[in-house]
This record gives C-alpha cells, sequence and structure tokens, in this order.
C-alpha cells in the first residue's frame, strides 16, 4: 500500500449536499514507511499521546515519516466539548507526573531541530496544567538544548498567571489558536472566548515571547471578518499565523460550509504578508504544527530564535 491515496472521510450532514466528497485538493496518503511505524512504536512505547492520532489529524503519515510529530500532554482526555475536535471529552486521569521525563525521553532520541507540544484542556486542575507545562519544557530543554520548542496550550480560563507560569519555562515559540473568527467562536469552541483567546496572545506578547496563532476556515466565516482578525493579531505584534481547512471528524461535528480552493488560501497568505507578519502558513492541509519546523526556521530569518 506504500505510496497509495485515502480520501479522508465523505462529509454530510447540515445544509450540505448528501454524501458529499472532498474536493481532489484535500488527500492523505495512508500511513505507512519505517519511519512511521518506528515513530509509532515510540509514542505507545513511552505511553505517550499525540494530536497526530488523537485528533485524526491527515498529515500524520506524512509528519512521522519525516520524524516530526506534536506530542500532546496531560493526557488523553479534554474537559472541552469543542465541536470541531476529535479529541475525546469527558473526566481525565490524575496529572502524571513521570510523562515530563518521558517526553523528555522521546524527543531526545528523535535528535529533532524542532517540535511542538500540545495539551489537552484540563479545566479540572486549579493552575490548568501550567506547573505540568512547565515541567514538561524544562525537562524537554534539559534532554534536547540544540532543539527548537513550540507549545501550543490552551486558554488557562484567562488567568495570565498560568500564562507566566509557561513562559517562565523557556519555549521558544507561544502559540495558541483563535480557530475562528469572534461570531463563530462560542458555537466552534463552546467553553472559550474569542476576547479571552485574544488576551492571552498579547499577555504573551507583552512577556516578549514570539506569538503564533492559527485560524480553521470553512466554519461560515466571512472574508471580512478573516480580516478584521488579521488587523487584531497585527495590532498585538503576532509573529505567525496559520490558517488551514476545516475538516469535520464525524456527524456529530459542525458540517463544513465550504471547501477553500488554494488559490484563496494563497491570496489569504499573500494578504497577510502585506499587512506585515514576519510569516503566514496557509493551505487546506495546514494544521498549527504543520511543517512547524519550516515555519520556525523561516520566521528566524527575521526574528532570532536560538536554544
Amino acid at each position: 500500500m506504500v505510496g497509495s491515496v485515502i480520501k479522508l472521510p465523505i462529509i454530510s450532514g447540515g445544509d450540505e449536499p448528501p454524501r458529499q466528497r472532498l474536493p481532489s485538493w484535500i488527500r492523505a496518503r495512508i500511513p505507512s514507511g519505517d519511519n512511521y511505524f518506528a515513530m509509532r512504536e515510540l509514542v505507545h512505547g513511552l505511553k505517550l499521546h499525540t494530536v497526530c492520532e488523537s485528533a485524526s489529524c491527515p498529515n500524520i503519515g506524512e509528519c512521522w515519516n519525516h520524524r516530526a510529530l506534536t506530542i500532546m500532554i496531560l493526557g488523553g482526555i479534554c474537559t472541552r466539548s469543542c465541536q470541531f475536535c476529535d479529541v475525546p471529552t469527558g473526566r481525565p486521569d490524575p496529572v502524571d507526573a513521570d510523562e515530563p521525563r518521558r517526553v523528555a525521553e522521546a524527543l531526545r532520541s528523535l535528535e529533532l531541530r524542532h517540535t511542538v507540544i500540545t495539551s489537552v484542556d484540563r479545566d479540572d486542575l486549579d493552575d490548568g496544567g501550567a506547573a505540568h507545562w512547565a515541567a514538561t519544557i524544562v525537562a524537554v530543554r534539559e534532554a534536547c538544548p540544540e532543539m527548537t520548542l513550540e507549545v501550543l496550550t490552551g486558554d488557562f480560563k484567562g488567568n495570565t498567571n498560568d500564562v507566566d507560569t509557561v513562559l517562565a519555562a523557556g519555549p521558544h515559540i507561544f502559540s495558541h489558536n483563535l480557530e475562528t473568527v469572534p461570531r463563530l467562536s462560542r458555537q466552534v469552541r463552546v467553553q472559550a472566548r474569542y476576547d479571552r483567546s485574544y488576551a492571552i496572545l498579547r499577555h504573551a506578547k507583552t512577556r516578549g515571547a514570539t506569538v503564533k496563532t492559527g485560524l480553521m476556515l470553512g466554519l461560515g466565516e466571512e472574508l471580512d471578518e478573516i480580516r478584521q482578525v488579521l488587523r487584531d493579531l497585527r495590532e498585538l505584534n503576532c509573529d505567525i499565523v496559520t490558517f488551514g481547512q476545516y475538516l469535520r471528524p464525524s456527524k456529530q461535528h459542525l458540517a463544513v460550509t465550504r471547501f477553500v480552493e488554494p488559490s484563496e488560501f494563497e491570496s489569504l497568505r499573500v494578504e497577510a504578508m502585506s499587512m506585515g507578519f514576519p510569516h503566514v502558513e496557509a493551505g487546506p492541509l495546514v494544521r498549527s504544527s504543520y511543517h512547524a519546523d519550516a515555519q520556525a526556521r523561516q520566521f528566524a530569518k527575521s526574528k532570532e530564535i536560538s536554544p
């Protein structure tokens, strides 16, 4: 099956035509290859979670074959019920105090130049998991001193002290996704708010962090709304922005309102760059951590990011 192509799940429901198929430009290859299976063995052997598997990312085959992955800490069950995400919602297990060591061990063995760590939301914890985040960052930086580290966090319910706990541990890039435009934020993310996420990004920037965020397209947003978000992000001097196509994980999730043409993504990228963003990544299969290593390298050309 090496090199064969698998189409992602058929999408139906809502106002969409019955059994609407994905367009030809959205395809994912069947995960295969020595690197892919070695990565899977490593992750499972160390009892780690990855957003690649938990969120059913369409890029898992490509990324794992290039020895790139996004580790997901604080367990595999989220306390929130975002309507776009395939990570299970429920009551999480207690925090695994040994997880930072295992994450560091995995990343040291991979000898990566750059990696992304994310997490489920842990609203059950007083600090939203910030102390565990900090312990993980410290362990990874000690084990992988030559690697740049990007963290993709939740909003910590807007608690900037928790954000400071994460930043004090020294990640090279701080990322938190707005996901969509303000009008759709409550519908898409349920327990989150656009203004709270924006405040988290703004706070991180005032602390001197390199800041990144991402949006999904195809949820019903209008171009003028996207442009307003870009203006908001320029106001806080956001460094990296990503745009990707929303894909419906199941019939229980929000329906896709439309599939955005690759040319539209490119036009949006060019427009955002003209507004002064140092780096913009846009395309149908772009995700927050997709080609994150390349994003970091390109951004570093204009901004110094060093281990």
